[in-house]
């Protein structure tokens, strides 16, 4: 689950993330939507303890981000656009050096990268080659692979689409869906409407760091007569006028 609260982040007077406050629910898909800039990438640092909040509070998987950071760290994954890993080392090595960081060795380590490569059909003999000897939507089921070896709880996307190719997108997308029918919880953030329409059970649209409208994917549907677009446009109208 993740909880915000009257989010804010100000930068020397500049107010980036506005009073924001969501929820989302276990097994389901959040589209934090919004233009370049609108507060997004801000609003998931301050998810993932990586900025401190100016005011309001947020929780993950039930843990503070301000009072239990390595706590949200542990049920937490992140999946960011051009994200990368080290192209010279194998996929299994990738993971190796990735799960460390989760205490994963040994048979726990090969339980879980069998359950990962099941769960984004990867095949063994990918894993064995250099991640630059593969194409590049299979690197980004590498990149996904390694933000849940730990089986967070919570998964944070930014813009994870942003340079893709079109297989390495549908990988991706396919994926999201797939993660939260585990029963996970998943925050997807992006500009492009389209994909929202596609993974996202419900939507918040953001401008200037305002949370300017909730709702479900087919109230905001239903809001621009069948384009999120549509919808978004027609609402940051209504609140300007």
């Amino acid at each position: 689950m993740v909880e915000a609260e009257g989010l804010r982040k100000t930068y020397r007077g500049f107010q980036a993330v506005r009073g924001l406050s969501f929820r989302v629910e276990p097994g389901q898909v959040y589209g934090l939507l919004g233009p370049n800039g609108a507060g997004k990438t801000t609003t998931l640092r301050m998810l993932a303890t990586l900025l401190k909040p100016t005011a309001g509070r947020a929780r993950l998987a039930g843990f503070d981000v301000e009072r239990q950071p390595l706590e949200v760290r542990r049920n937490l994954g992140i999946v960011n656009g051009g994200m990368r890993v080290y192209d010279r080392l194998t996929g299994y090595e990738v993971l190796d050096f990735f799960g460390s960081f989760y205490d994963l060795w040994g048979s726990r380590l090969k339980e879980r990268i069998a359950w990962v490569a099941e769960l984004l059909r990867i095949e063994r003999a990918v894993l064995g080659k250099q991640v630059r000897e593969m194409s590049s939507g299979m690197q980004q089921k590498i990149v996904i692979a390694r933000a849940i070896l730990h089986q967070p709880q919570v998964l944070l996307l930014d813009e994870a689409t942003a340079g893709l190719d079109v297989f390495a997108r549908r990988a991706l997308l396919d994926f999201v869906q797939q993660y939260a029918s585990l029963g996970k919880t998943l925050v997807y953030s992006t500009h492009v409407m389209s994909e929202a329409e596609e993974v996202c059970d419900r939507v918040g649209f953001i401008d200037r760091g305002l949370l300017v409208y909730e709702g479900s994917l087919k109230e905001a549907l239903e809001l621009g007569s069948g384009s999120l677009e549509r919808a978004f446009i027609r609402r940051l109208e209504e609140v300007a006028a």
